[in-house]
């Protein structure tokens, strides 16, 4: 054995030229989107636990401002993964996440709880690296039934809002009208 075939170990697998994972702009992209999802969901720990937070929910403190600074600095994942040409029902499902954190995280306090327990940006900073490192990007049945309950979900509490809104305003309305 030479000198030289002794320090250099055949991979198991030869590496493609067209494979994502070897693609260093992509890689880039990704850890990109991870260090965002840290920083927003994971990046500090609450003092004598082990609970995680991000800036998210500091920043959702900060009435209105915060989780519109928040959201645009999360939003930048989203805008990877459209660069990347991760499928569209994947984008839906990480714009879905990223609602779903803005409803909630608009309901003081609990909204900020709410953000510490569900991680929309690490969730899309996941879905991100599974949809680019996969050597196809097709979406799963999972993925379109997980994006068509929360579209179903989503309607119904926006009807179950504005249904509410509407029998409020009724209610005030005959009060002042007796």
């Amino acid at each position: 054995m030479d000198e030289q075939s002794k320090y250099h170990r055949p991979t198991a697998e030869p590496v493609l030229e067209n494979d994502p994972n070897t693609d260093p702009d992509k890689e880039q992209a990704r850890a990109f989107a991870d260090f965002i999802a840290k920083l927003l969901d994971s990046a500090f720990f609450i003092p004598g636990t082990r609970i995680r937070i991000g800036l998210d929910p500091l920043l959702g403190l900060i009435p209105g401002f915060g989780d519109i600074v928040a959201n645009l600095i999360g939003s930048s994942i989203l805008f990877l993964a459209t660069q990347l040409q991760v499928p569209k029902i994947i984008l839906v499902r990480m714009a879905m996440n990223m609602g779903i954190n803005t409803v909630f995280g608009a309901i003081p306090g609990i909204g900020d709880l709410f953000s510490i327990w569900f991680r929309s940006n690490e969730r899309n900073a996941q879905l991100l690296r599974r949809y680019t490192t996969q050597t196809t990007s097709r979406s799963t049945p999972g993925d379109w039934l997980f994006v068509i309950g929360l579209i179903v979900f989503m309607l119904t509490l926006i009807g179950g809002i504005f249904t509410g809104v509407i029998l409020g305003i009724r209610t005030i309305w005959n009060l002042g009208n007796p």
